[in-house]
């Protein structure tokens, strides 16, 4: 994930950090192996407490910046993806993906006018050119009663009735990109765009570009890494963001589209996201994913960094082991540490009053301090409370569940 996905992601969970890359946040892995340990820290009053960490997010999968490392010391993309993803075979994936514009929240559709825009009603399927001498601000789609759908056009400062469809209507514009008007500004899109009937009944529109799977992949692989890494690394993430993106089309977020262009899913920017050097990569792998030895297409989890070990996830290929590659110097997550005190920890669980004590107890074994959090209970004055790793992590804006306390008197 590039430092601007980075930002985005962190967004919903702690502060931005420019120097970072982003993390797969939302997608799960298996329970936590669990090791118990006896960590203890006592809090005198005002006291400042360090807290020191490793990696940038679940740790999963292939690490962005352990992918820079490997390519830097010569290692093909084939080759990291192997070491991240030990036993995926190789196979293939073509076809197209829709994915729901969230940044597009109003529940209209608005397209700048262009040569060659179409209608399509999805009702009748029925294609109908747009004119040229109408709409010089813009064409829009939106709710038209029932399942329909109202077409219109902006002139003399207002929107101009043209037409109703029968069902869900969609622009096009015959291979070329279209400009969509979203929160915060216009970005261009190819493939289709569709104003989709969220659910039955719905007086909203979402949303979604249909667009092909490799021309998806140039909107996804310069937000989700630096397009200007080391060439292996960055044809290695976009193995990694094809696969992930096959692998979520088998399983339909909703009946309307694939998947988001969020952190939530992979960050999506459309055409007005290509670059040259990401899409030279895509270029280089075009169509190769993995797969669980020629089976299911595999989940090739990703994060920033791991911090010198992957964490193991829910499928056999995503295993915990050492990394050598993370700890490249370019890598500000591998290791890092923040200062907060005493009061950061009562504003985010007051019910304990006054933080006498912290009790790590249990890990998943794998590294320094005996690994990732996977349970911690503070306790106060007035009561305790017992939080997973993770819980910790977004209250107190960690960038993983790999950390570690120090407390001292202020």
């Amino acid at each position: 994930m590039s430092p601007r996905s980075t930002r985005a992601r962190l967004l919903a969970v702690l502060a931005a950090v420019a120097t970072g890359l982003g993390v797969m946040s939302v997608v799960s892995s298996s329970p936590a192996a669990a090791v118990p340990v006896n960590q203890t820290w006592t809090v005198p009053a005002n006291a400042a407490i360090t807290v020191d960490g490793r990696g940038f997010g679940h740790g999963t999968g292939m690490s962005q910046y352990g992918a820079l490392g490997a390519a830097r010391q010569g290692l093909a993309y084939n080759e990291i993806l192997r070491f991240y993803y030990p036993g995926v075979w190789a196979g293939t994936a073509t076809g197209t993906i829709s994915v729901r514009i969230t940044a597009d929240d109003d529940g209209d559709v608005i397209v700048e006018r262009r040569g060659g825009l179409t209608l399509i009603d999805r009702g009748t399927g029925k294609k109908t050119p747009i004119p040229q001498d109408l709409g010089t601000g813009g064409w829009r789609l939106s709710y038209g009663g029932s399942d329909t759908t109202i077409v219109s056009y902006y002139a003399n400062k207002k929107w101009n009735y043209w037409t109703r469809t029968q069902g869900e209507a969609v622009f096009y514009a015959n291979g070329g990109e279209m400009t969509l008007h979203r929160k915060g500004g216009t970005a261009k899109y190819r493939g289709t765009l569709r104003a989709t009937i969220p659910s039955p009944g719905s007086t909203r529109r979402d949303t979604v570009n249909a667009v092909t799977l490799e021309h998806y992949l140039r909107g996804v692989v310069p937000k989700e890494m630096p397009s200007s890494w080391t060439p292996a690394a960055v044809q290695a993430q976009s193995v990694a963001a094809r696969t992930y993106a096959a692998q979520a089309r088998t399983t339909p977020q909703t009946r309307t589209y694939d998947l988001c262009d969020t952190t939530s899913c992979q960050v999506y920017g459309g055409y007005s996201a290509e670059e040259r050097g990401s899409n030279d990569a895509i270029d280089r792998t075009k169509g190769q994913i993995l797969t669980n030895k020629g089976q299911e297409i595999a989940f090739t989890q990703f994060s920033s960094s791991n911090g010198g070990w992957t964490n193991a996830g829910s499928k056999p290929y995503l295993v915990a082991k050492q990394d050598p590659y993370d700890g490249n110097s370019s890598n500000k997550n591998h290791t890092w540490s923040v200062a907060i005190t005493d009061r950061t920890i009562e504003a985010a669980w007051p019910q304990i009053g006054n933080l006498t004590s912290i009790a790590v107890t249990d890990r998943n074994g794998k590294g320094e301090w005996s690994g990732r959090v996977n349970s911690v209970t503070f306790r106060g004055s007035a009561g305790s409370v017992t939080v997973t790793g993770a819980t910790v992590r977004s209250k107190l804006g960690l960038k993983s569940t790999w950390f570690n306390f120090r407390v001292a008197a202020r």
